[in-house]
């Protein structure tokens, strides 16, 4: 396969703080032709494509598209709407209202700044706009102890922190987005899964996208002030 990837994969590796020695290692092969992938002088695989948004954390879509996402981050503002967001009972939330909340933190966010909070590209699913790399950070997520995971008799997951999870700094999140994670979370901490999914899939952006399809930033600028989260 051609190497459409190559604007974006020198940004993302010294976003992430890989140097070019270290990538042709993961790669198995030479630092020359690791250096021409970056250069794009070199064609690309399928599997060393794939390889290489493993190690970024990033869809194949995203690093073609050159948004550089900051993964990191997105998994913060996880464990933010954890805290925030979750069962005053038993901290729990389920994993479907999870990611609506995450998803409208980065909307609010793009409506007010023209960007988005975490660079991440949501896509049209059966249950609402999701990354492709949200299911694998709630399993990293699990899996690295910072939050347990619950099934429930009815079908759904509940997902709420850990004792290592609480001591996570959430370093790449700001004040004033904290300050909206908290607004977010205040207006829907009371509601149901239900109801925002249907929030969510009444917003213009959801509605006019079809399935499967990466749903632009820029449609939530259309929305009354008052439907935006």
């Amino acid at each position: 396969m051609s190497n459409k990837y190559s604007q974006s994969i020198k940004i993302l590796r010294i976003k992430r703080g890989f140097s070019q020695s270290e990538l042709a290692i993961k790669l198995c092969m030479s630092r020359p032709s690791y250096i021409a992938i970056e250069q794009g002088k070199r064609e690309l695989s399928l599997s060393e494509a794939e390889k290489l948004s493993d190690i970024f954390g990033v869809s194949l879509l995203e690093m073609e598209s050159g948004i550089s996402a900051n993964y990191e981050k997105y998994k913060q503002m996880i464990i933010a709407y954890i805290r925030n967001a979750g069962s005053k009972k038993d901290g729990c939330i389920t994993k479907t209202k999870l990611a609506k909340l995450v998803y409208l933190a980065d909307f609010a966010w793009f409506y007010n700044h023209l960007k988005s909070m975490s660079g991440m590209q949501y896509r049209k699913i059966q249950y609402g706009p999701v990354p492709d790399s949200y299911f694998r950070a709630i399993d990293e997520l699990f899996e690295n102890g910072m939050i347990k995971i619950s099934p429930t008799e009815d079908g759904a997951i509940l997902i709420s922190q850990t004792r290592n999870g609480a001591k996570i700094a959430l370093s790449e999140i700001n004040k004033d987005e904290e300050k909206l994670i908290k607004n977010i979370s205040d207006k829907w901490k009371s509601k149901n899964t239900q109801e925002i999914v249907a929030f969510t899939h009444n917003q213009l952006p959801y509605a006019i996208c079809s399935d499967n399809e990466i749903i632009p930033y820029e449609l939530i600028t259309q929305e009354n002030p008052g439907d935006v989260y």
